[in-house]
């Protein structure tokens, strides 16, 4: 694989994870729901160690170049309005499940298991959103 894919890789490792901390923290701080913080975790941490598994962490840092980045400006300009919580899950679990799909797709290039690996996660996160949308329904 080349810097380039690494790049895709990091940008997306990282994209998964921010935005499931994100809800991670609603769950724990606002819905006081142990359950559901939990299973934000174990998810984060799969997504940790499929990263392990997929590129060193010396090989994503070294390609990354966030100053450079062309997405920088788009992205900056197209930002979501938030207005209460069910905004923040709704946008952040989104987030996630893309940034899963990408690396699927990625990954295939090292190992089509890694791929199958983060399908699961992605389909895991789609059903945990809406749990967690309907517990955020009910407080």
């Amino acid at each position: 694989m080349d810097d380039k894919v690494y790049r895709i890789i990091d940008a997306n490792i990282n994209r998964a994870k921010e935005g499931l901390r994100v809800v991670e923290d609603i769950t724990r701080f606002v819905l006081e729901n142990e359950e559901l913080t939990s299973k934000l975790k174990k998810i984060r941490h799969q997504i940790s160690e499929l990263n392990h598994q997929l590129a060193d962490y010396s090989l994503l840092l070294s390609s990354r170049d966030s100053e450079a980045d062309p997405g920088l400006s788009i992205s900056a300009k197209n930002r979501d309005k938030r207005g209460n919580y069910l905004d923040l899950v709704i946008s952040n679990m989104r987030r996630a499940q893309e940034a899963c799909r990408v690396l699927e797709e990625v990954s295939k290039l090292k190992s089509e298991n890694l791929g199958f690996e983060f399908e699961k996660i992605r389909y895991a996160v789609y059903l945990l959103e809406k749990e967690i949308v309907e517990q955020l329904g009910r407080s």
